[in-house]
Order: structure tokens, then sequence, then C-alpha cells
């Protein structure tokens, strides 16, 4: 069975951490839009980590043939959001984070286990519903 987007959340995951991202949440928004599946929101300490956590996200998420529909904000590193499509990538400064709140503006979407997907490494799994990984 082919993968979908929401099915190798994985690997957004994983390229989203790969440069130490602070406070990582990821949340299932399929039911309440249509512009996303999920959206992974994360934050740097400083406008030049946000930069480098963006760049690290589009280089590794790159290494995978995956590329971004669009990306903004990278020059300023206050907000920057990588469109994939059904996954959306927001990597904040910190204090823009806060202000915006996104996580409370969407506080009806599901959260989704990070702990979990990090191990749902398996291809061959795409099966797997991500109702699985959903925190209630």
């Amino acid at each position: 069975m082919t993968q979908t987007p929401i099915d190798s959340l994985d690997i957004f995951i994983s390229a989203t951490l790969g440069k130490k991202a602070k406070h990582p949440v990821v949340l299932d928004v399929r039911n309440l839009t249509s512009i996303a599946d999920a959206f992974v929101i994360c934050s740097g300490s400083s406008n030049r980590q946000v930069t480098a956590i963006a760049e690290h996200i589009q280089r590794e998420l790159k290494t995978q043939k995956i590329h971004p529909l669009s990306v903004d904000g990278i020059k300023d590193g206050h907000w920057v959001l990588l469109d994939y499509g059904h996954i959306i990538i927001h990597v904040f400064y910190d204090p823009i984070r806060s202000f915006y709140d996104l996580e409370g503006l969407w506080s009806d979407a599901k959260r989704v286990g990070i702990e979990s997907l990090a191990a749902f490494t398996d291809s061959d799994s795409a099966d797997d519903d991500i109702e699985e990984y959903i925190i209630e």
C-alpha cells in the first residue's frame, strides 16, 4: 500500500528534531481544516537558530525527495512556515510562538505523541492508522 503523508509523519518529526528544536508539538488537524493533515510546531531560542532549524528540515527532507510547496519567513527567523502540502511545519522564535499561540488557536486538534512516532519507522507499517499515536 502507498504511504500517505500523514502515515509518514515520523520523517517530518525526525527532520524537525535534528537541530535541537525546542518544545515540538504535532497537531492532527484533519478534521478541522482542509489546508493540511498535520501541523508540526517547534521553536528556537534565537532567530539564527530558527533559520538553522528550518534550513536543516529542508535539507533532511530533500534527501528523502520531499520538497516544500512554499517557504516563508526564513530570512527573518521569527516564524518560518514550511508548507509540504499535507504537513505544515512552523518554526518559531520563542517569544513569537508565545504571542501567536497556535497550540491555543488549534486547541480542538488532537495532539500526536512524538515519542510513538519516532519509534514508528517501519515503512511497511503504512497500514497502521495515526489514531494509535494520538494523545487523548
